[in-house]
């Protein structure tokens, strides 16, 4: 059960009802996690900055690429609920997270979305220099601070215990937590 109470069409006003009717013009619903944003409108507003910075991520590495960026700092960050929408979206595209193949690239960016999370500080010098052999700095930037958000994304939904929305109920079960945390405790 999450921590904080999710804000309710009902009693929001001013601004937050006008995201409120932004996103269910746009998607349909309201996710769960921007519920619990809409609590604080200056932080949902600066949460929103993801989706800028996924469609650059896009521009600049596919989507597919991105997808998989996500997938990685989200289940090596363990953010079930991240995740979940990950393994959804490339099921969507008839892949199987759980048995990815990955073309170069695609795993560069997932190793850098593993090291990001595991330790920045500890990023290689090998892996960056692998990455420049694809990407220009200012796309680096781009990679480097989407996962970065990322990262923030999942950290929200886990200290905040977002509970799952309800679509992601049904493949649950298909959430595999990285142990490496408990390893190196």
């Amino acid at each position: 059960m999450a921590r904080v109470k999710f804000m309710e069409y009902e009693e929001a006003t001013g601004k937050v009802k006008e995201a409120f009717d932004y996103q269910l013009k746009k998607s349909g619903n309201v996710t769960n996690m921007k519920k619990a944003l809409l609590n604080d409108y200056a932080t949902y507003e600066a949460f929103m900055g993801w989706y800028v910075s996924f469609d650059r991520l896009v521009e600049v590495v596919g989507k597919r690429a991105a997808m998989i960026l996500a997938h990685s700092v989200s289940t090596t960050n363990g953010c079930m609920l991240c995740s979940l929408f990950f393994i959804r979206d490339l099921k969507a595209i008839g892949d199987d997270p759980k048995n990815l193949k990955l073309d170069e690239k695609e795993q560069l960016l997932s190793q850098l979305g593993m090291q990001m999370v595991k330790d920045p500080n500890g990023v290689t010098d090998e892996l960056m220099n692998n990455l420049k052999k694809h990407f220009n700095d200012s796309e680096i930037v781009t990679i480097v601070g989407f996962a970065a958000q990322m990262m923030a994304t999942n950290n929200f939904n886990a200290v905040l215990k977002i509970d799952l929305d309800e679509s992601l109920i049904p493949i649950q079960g298909e959430f595999e937590k990285e142990t490496w945390r408990a390893k190196n405790n």
